[in-house]
């Protein structure tokens, strides 16, 4: 296969060149392109010699893939790296890209996706491409998004090799030049990529005369988990396993783990003003509706009584209107969870009725109370 030159919407794409080598190296030091593509590491001037003089050109001459620089037209400045990592003998390309650090928020790699695309159906005659991107890289998924693929799935992987996501693109689904396309800026979706995107943050709350703080959970936390889901009153109310053990709180904070990667949920430990546990609390997406979410707490039995789940639960739910853009929180708790229901309450959720059957809890159907709190409620 013969390399090409693509300019398209303000972006060149070139085969690479030697004099590439330095530019590379200096943008494959960056954190966040060792953390998220396969680049060696540490990545050294050599590695990106190999690269620019060896691997791409051999990838162009046995049609295995359709590696290009991606650069400024006018001044010729490497912005980053775009192209077909693989090409197979059934028509299916994979797109894979990063920006330099120096080049970012400027929708370099959206533009040249975009083009690579194009170019890959047009001229190649490419039925599919297919990207692909760890769980957790929210900037990847959004340029993807942006470049018109549709994300079908999450492929789950055997540890210690992280889950990712796969999406694909079909030819006449490609965005045109210099259009936002779905996912612009100011989207549900690009709001939840620089949300997720980063670390979970810690909220805070008052209750009484101290501060407490909503943090993922930590490994000094999990004794008092054990010992808050071992209570009878946890078991009788909650699904936690019975009987319940360490490994089931480590398998939880892993979980909670994932959970935000996915930007599926945000689950956070409860710290008290010494920042010892005091419970937990999780704020679930739906996936059926982009706008609602579901809360679910649990106070350690030695606090109960203190007001914190309140003051967390009001700022969880603030955090969530505001940052996450949610239009409804829904509380749900099973009927005679009085406890619970008072927590609901003073958080400001109004009581809409029952739900017979609603949900499963230990092997049956349980009745149970819904309430909602709305973005407006705390306007």
């Amino acid at each position: 296969m013969e390399p090409v030159e693509i300019i398209e919407d303000g972006v060149l794409l070139r085969p690479w060149q030697e004099a590439d080598a330095d530019a590379v190296h200096r943008a494959c030091q960056d954190p966040d392109i060792q953390h998220w593509t396969s680049v060696p590491r540490p990545y050294r001037p050599e590695h990106a010699h190999g690269f620019v003089t060896e691997l791409s050109g051999r990838a162009w001459t046995e049609g295995t893939g359709a590696p290009f620089a991606v650069c400024d037209p006018a001044s010729g400045e490497l912005l980053g790296s775009c192209g077909l990592v693989s090409i197979d003998g059934a028509g299916t390309g994979e797109v894979g890209y990063w920006t330099a650090p120096w080049a970012r928020g400027r929708g370099v790699s959206v533009r040249a996706t975009r083009a690579v695309a194009r170019w890959s159906f047009g001229t190649l005659g490419l039925s599919r491409l297919l990207w692909r991107a760890e769980v957790g890289n929210h900037a990847s998924r959004l340029v993807a998004l942006r470049a018109g693929f549709r994300i079908d799935g999450r492929l789950r992987l055997s540890p210690p090799a992280s889950d990712g996501w796969v999406g694909s693109l079909l030819p006449g689904e490609v965005p045109e030049p210099g259009s936002t396309g779905p996912a612009g800026a100011g989207t549900l979706a690009a709001r939840r990529a620089a949300v997720f995107g980063r670390p979970q943050p810690t909220l805070f709350a008052t209750a009484g005369a101290g501060e407490l703080r909503l943090r993922p959970m930590e490994a000094k936390d999990l004794d008092a988990v054990v010992r808050a889901c071992q209570d009878p009153e946890s078991v009788r109310w909650t699904t936690v396993p019975d009987p319940y053990d360490h490994a089931d709180a480590q398998w939880y904070q892993g979980y909670g783990r994932e959970l935000w990667a996915r930007g599926d949920a945000a689950c956070f430990a409860i710290a008290d003003p010494d920042d010892r546990y005091a419970g937990t609390i999780d704020l679930r997406l739906s996936p059926g509706d982009p706008l609602l979410a579901d809360v679910g707490f649990m106070t350690a039995p030695e606090v109960r009584g203190r007001g914190y789940m309140p003051a967390a639960l009001l700022a969880l739910s603030a955090w969530g209107f505001t940052a996450l853009g949610l239009a409804r929180i829904e509380w749900k708790a099973n009927v005679g969870n009085t406890a619970s229901r008072r927590v609901a309450d003073k958080a400001g959720f109004t009581f809409e009725g029952v739900a017979r059957g609603g949900v499963p809890h230990r092997g049956e159907r349980a009745d149970v109370w819904i309430a909602a709190l709305l973005a407006e409620d705390l306007a």
